[in-house]
C-alpha cells in the first residue's frame, strides 16, 4: 500500500516543479556561462585544441574544466509490498562530476531507516525495522540543459539510473514480542543477495553558482524477498524502496580555474551568441558593387558606366579639371581658358592664336636639332681564357644593358684588340660575337645598335671594351680565322 501513496506523493511533488525546473535564462548578456578566449579553464591535454580553434584551423572549441558537486540530501523512505510498511529515515551523501553537458556520473553513500509489519504464512503478526546502508554510482541523464531557443537552464531536470551494493540490519517481533536480530531460513544458505538498480527522477534548482537546491524521487529494486524479516505469500517477493529526498548541492573547485558544473551550461548558448555579435567567426570581407571598378559602389556612383582606369571624384564621375564639359580622359586641353568657352569634342578652346606664337611655331616645325649620344660609363669586359662570359662579365653586361635601353639613339661599338697572330685574331672575333649576342639574346636588346669592330692590338687583348656612339658600322663581320675559332 505504501508504495501506491508514495508514488502518488513524488509524482505530485515532481509535477510542481516542472514549471520552475524547465526555466531556462533568457539574459540577452553575452555571458553565456564561460569564455572561450579564458585558457585558465583548459586542461593541459586539450590545449592544442583550444589553439586549433583559436586560430580557426579547427571548428570546436575545448571542452573546459568544470567542478565537481557535492550533495547532502535528508528525506524520507519506506519499503514497499502488500504489509503496512511506514516512512522512515533517508540520509545520503552524493559527489557528482559531469561528463559532458548531457551526461554526469554520482556516486553515493545512504542511510535508511525503515520500519512495518504483517501477517506471515502462519499468521503470525510479524513487525520489523530495518537499518541500511547503500554504496552505489548513478548515471544522471539532464533533460533541460540543451535548447535552441533559451539560454542557460535556471534548473535542472534529470533522469536518475544506477546500481547499488547494500547491507541491512533487520530485527523482528512476533506477536508483540520483543524485538531480535532475524537469521534467514536455511534454504537461503544463509547468503543476502544485496544488489539494488536504482530508477528515479530529480530537479534542481539553482540558487547560485556555487549552491543549488534539489528535489529527488528514486526507486530502488532488489532481488532480496527478505528485507521485511519474512517471504510471505503476503508480502511481495522482492521489496522495493521508494526515497524522496531534498538536498542541497554546493559546486567544489577554484573558479578561477573551473566553470561551474557544465548541466548549468547550455552549449548552444555560444553559437547562438556569436552569431549574434561575431567575434570569432571568420567572416568575409564585405565587398560593396562597383560594376565599373572605379572605387565608387553603385549606390553612390552617379557615372556608373566609366571606363577603367579613368580618374573619378568622389561621385563616381569622370575628372575634368578645366570645367569644360569633356572629359580629362578625353581632354587634348586638359586647362582651356574659361575665355575660350566654349570647346570642341576633344575639349579644345576656340582662342586665336597669336601672331608671335604662330611664327614660332613655323621656326620650331623647321628646326631639327641634331641628336645627340649621351651614353658613356660602359663597362669593358675582361675574359681570363676562351670566349665565355663569367659570372661576373654577365652582371655588368646586365647593368650595361640598362643603360643602353634608356639611350635608344645611340648605337654601341663593341671592340676586341687583337694581337698579330691568327689564332688571337680569332680569339677576339670570339669574344665580341659572346658579348653582341648576350645582349640580344638575354638582354632584348635589337642586334642593329651594335657595330663589330676590333682592331691591330691597341688595347688589353683579355679585354672587350663597349663605347656609345652615333656612327653607323656592321653588326657583324665575317670570322677572320673560322679554323682557330674558340671552344667555349
Amino acid at each position: 500500500m505504501v508504495s501506491k501513496k508514495y508514488f502518488s506523493l513524488m509524482v505530485v511533488l515532481l509535477v510542481l516543479t516542472q514549471t520552475v525546473s524547465f526555466g531556462q535564462s533568457t539574459n540577452l548578456s553575452t555571458d553565456w556561462g564561460w569564455n572561450w578566449l579564458d585558457s585558465s579553464k583548459i586542461a593541459p591535454a586539450k590545449m592544442p585544441q583550444y589553439n586549433a580553434f583559436a586560430s580557426n584551423e579547427f571548428p570546436y572549441p575545448a571542452k573546459p574544466r568544470d567542478m565537481w558537486e557535492l550533495g547532502i540530501g535528508l528525506g524520507t523512505v519506506a519499503l514497499s509490498n502488500s504489509w503496512s510498511n511506514d516512512f522512515g529515515f533517508a540520509g545520503t551523501i552524493t559527489l557528482r562530476k559531469a561528463i559532458n553537458h548531457t551526461f554526469s556520473v554520482r556516486p553515493y553513500i545512504s542511510y535508511f531507516s525503515n520500519s512495518g509489519g504483517g501477517m506471515d504464512d502462519a499468521h503470525n503478526q510479524i513487525n520489523y525495522k530495518n537499518n541500511s546502508f547503500h554504496f552505489g554510482a548513478n548515471m544522471l541523464t539532464s533533460l533541460n540543459t540543451l535548447s535552441f531557443y533559451r539560454g542557460n537552464p535556471t534548473a535542472n531536470v534529470y533522469l536518475i539510473t544506477g546500481m547499488e551494493l547494500y547491507t541491512a540490519a533487520i530485527k523482528q517481533s512476533v506477536n508483540g514480542g520483543a524485538y531480535n536480530t532475524y537469521t534467514r531460513p536455511s534454504n537461503n544458505n544463509g547468503l543476502l543477495n544485496n544488489f539494488g538498480f536504482n530508477i528515479g527522477l530529480g530537479t534542481a534548482i539553482k540558487i547560485s553558482n556555487r549552491v543549488n537546491l534539489a528535489l529527488e524521487a528514486i526507486n530502488t529494486l532488489t532481488n532480496n524477498a527478505y528485507l521485511t524479516s519474512s517471504s510471505s505469500v503476503y508480502s511481495r517477493a522482492y521489496p522495493a524502496w521508494w526515497e524522496g529526498v531534498v538536498k542541497l548541492n554546493f559546486n567544489l573547485g577554484n573558479s578561477a580555474k573551473r566553470l561551474q558544473p557544465l548541466y548549468w551550461i547550455n552549449p548552444n548558448s555560444y553559437a547562438y551568441s556569436e552569431l549574434n555579435a561575431p567575434k570569432h567567426m571568420k567572416l568575409p570581407k564585405v565587398v560593396l558593387p562597383d560594376a565599373d571598378g572605379d572605387g565608387v559602389t553603385d549606390q553612390f556612383d552617379l557615372e556608373p558606366n566609366t571606363p577603367a582606369g579613368v580618374k573619378v571624384d568622389t561621385h563616381g564621375r569622370a575628372l575634368d579639371t578645366d570645367g569644360d564639359g569633356v572629359p580629362d580622359y578625353k581632354d587634348k586641353e586638359l586647362l582651356t581658358p574659361q575665355k575660350c568657352f566654349p570647346v570642341n569634342a576633344d575639349g579644345i578652346g576656340t582662342c586665336p592664336e597669336p601672331a608671335c606664337c604662330q611664327e614660332l611655331r613655323g621656326l620650331l616645325a623647321n628646326y631639327h636639332p641634331a641628336p645627340a649620344c649621351t651614353l658613356s660609363d660602359l663597362p669593358s669586359i675582361t675574359f681570363k681564357k676562351g670566349a665565355k662570359l663569367s659570372t661576373d662579365a654577365t652582371k655588368l653586361l646586365d647593368a650595361a644593358a640598362a643603360k643602353i635601353k634608356a639611350n635608344p639613339d645611340c648605337k654601341v661599338k663593341v671592340v676586341g684588340h687583337p694581337t698579330a697572330s691568327k689564332a688571337a685574331q680569332q680569339l677576339s672575333y670570339d669574344r665580341v660575337e659572346s658579348v653582341i649576342k648576350y645582349l640580344v639574346d638575354k638582354q632584348g636588346i635589337s642586334e642593329s645598335r651594335f657595330i663589330f669592330s676590333y682592331d691591330g692590338g691597341a688595347g688589353d687583348a683579355n679585354t672587350i671594351d663597349l663605347l656609345g656612339t652615333l656612327e653607323d658600322g656592321p653588326n657583324t663581320v665575317p670570322a677572320p680565322h673560322p679554323n682557330l675559332k674558340s671552344g667555349k
